[in-house]
């Protein structure tokens, strides 16, 4: 949104729910004067205005003498609003026409339609929020898995915020010991001496770990590439089916049957994943199977996972081996078809063979193929091994055998660059040799700017129409 020039407590309208036939639709208003407003084109006018804090009142919106529609009007009084405003919303019928029109009659009545975010900004300006609970807001809304949402809800409830608190009271304290040593000099002993450093070391141990935490933090946000590659007949398709749970890609036993790839959401262990489909790897004289195939080769170029597929039957050819070695992203192997081997050691026919770790011949180890990350054994026809799958995944993504955290982590690149910069003075600061007493306070005030920046305490103009013109209107 457009700080510049900005009016507070100005009264605003958005529409808070999709314009899409539903149920319920929600007409939301907030600033000085809002209940009043509304009260001119409410049936119990009276009773609005009289209506205390966190209550519902029930009747009908009314344009003149003609009736809009039956509705409950929830009422919040300033400053016990998500704004910090007096605040109104209008749960109304959910089709799109009754909506617009609720929504059109506030406009028609002195209200100006809300600009993307206004709602959380004002949450923010009036002391309701601080900058990493509103960009949370808009991270649940965002969010592609449970996981995905659990982390950015942490958030909201203030984990990052109490965490950053908490380093700045470090960083304080040290402030404070220094400037006592300023002002009352006991000799001239260096810098090194002059205060207890331990507190500031454990305020840079806090803040690495925040910087360290944007990696997995962006991942459950953005998501990762996972391109299904392999010949023809390994089971690619099926095994997107099975991903998906859903029959989406075509299956067949004739090679060739996937031209071009298709694509979909998926979730690795609550990491979001954007799962490719694609045409099996061969020589062909079809011109449009070989387009595919070349389509193949440039979506395993941009993978962040390539899943590549072989018959545990069949084998591997030299084909399948170049391919691994010149993969230029990580490899997790899949032996799929595994319900087609045969009794071995004393297992059932059909059944896996045991762990997931071990390749099934002997030259497919990561000397060769310095991608390969994992190995693991599946029936995709069967939905077999689908959960050691998601291990693996999970594991090359995080680079460990689990993805849960519970320290408080980062947000958005913006929060990890203010971060960054506070590290970097605090380690500065600690590098004290040579320096004098007035230079690492320097230091340390600039380290709480940069922390500042982080809730928005200190926060530029254009950093603040950066964050909240991602809002949705009416949020």
């Amino acid at each position: 949104m457009d700080t510049t020039g900005y009016t507070p407590e100005e009264p605003i309208a958005a529409v808070a729910t999709a314009l899409v036939p539903s149920a319920l639709g929600i007409v939301r208003a907030s600033g000085k004067g809002c209940i009043e407003l509304v009260s001119h084109v409410f049936s119990r006018p009276a009773a609005l205005c009289a209506a205390a804090g966190n209550t519902i009142v029930y009747g009908w919106i009314k344009d003149g003498g003609h009736r809009i529609d039956e509705v409950l009007v929830s009422v919040f009084r300033a400053p016990k609003s998500f704004t910090g405003e007096d605040m109104v919303e209008i749960s109304c019928h959910g089709g799109p026409a009754v909506v617009t029109a609720v929504f059109n009659l506030l406009l028609a009545k002195g209200f100006r339609r809300a600009q993307r975010g206004e709602f959380t900004f004002r949450a923010y300006i009036n002391g309701k929020t601080d900058l990493t609970r509103a960009e949370a807001v808009r991270e649940i809304i965002d969010s592609r898995t449970d996981a995905g949402r659990g982390r950015a809800a942490g958030r909201l409830a203030g984990d990052l915020y109490s965490e950053i608190d908490g380093i700045k009271k470090l960083v304080v304290d040290t402030l404070a010991a220094i400037e006592v040593e300023i002002e009352y000099p006991e000799d001239e002993e260096t810098i090194a001496d002059a205060f207890d450093s331990a507190q500031l070391r454990q305020a840079a141990d806090r803040l690495q770990t925040l910087v360290d935490s944007w990696k997995s933090e962006k991942v459950y946000q953005d998501g990762v590439r996972v391109v299904l590659c392999g010949k023809t007949n390994v089971g690619k398709s099926s095994l997107f089916n099975a991903l998906l749970k859903e029959d989406r890609a075509i299956v067949s036993d004739i090679a060739g049957t996937t031209r071009d790839w298709i694509e979909s959401w998926v979730s690795f262990g609550g990491i979001p994943a954007r799962v490719f489909d694609t045409a099996g790897l061969r020589e062909t004289g079809d011109i449009i199977e070989q387009n595919g195939v070349e389509r193949t080769r440039d979506l395993s170029k941009d993978a962040d996972i390539v899943l590549y597929l072989a018959d545990a039957v069949s084998g591997i050819d030299d084909d399948d081996r170049q391919f691994l070695k010149h993969c230029p992203a990580p490899v997790v192997f899949v032996w799929n078809k595994c319900d087609k081997l045969e009794s071995s050691a004393g297992a059932e026919p059909g059944a896996l063979p045991s762990g997931t770790t071990a390749p099934l011949v002997p030259e497919l180890t990561a000397e060769d193929f310095p991608m390969l990350r994992a190995v693991v054994h599946t029936s995709a026809k069967k939905g077999s091994g689908i959960g050691s799958l998601t291990a693996a995944v999970c594991g090359v993504i995080t680079g460990s055998g689990g993805a849960e955290r519970e320290q408080a982590g980062l947000g958005s690149a913006r929060q990890e660059a203010a971060v960054k910069e506070a590290l970097g003075c605090v380690r500065h600061a600690l590098e004290t040799s040579g320096y004098t007493l007035d230079a690492v306070v320097q230091d340390l005030e600039d380290a709480l700017d940069s922390l500042g920046e982080v809730t928005g305490e200190v926060t530029p103009d254009d950093v603040l129409d950066s964050i909240f013109s991602h809002f949705c209107v009416g949020k």
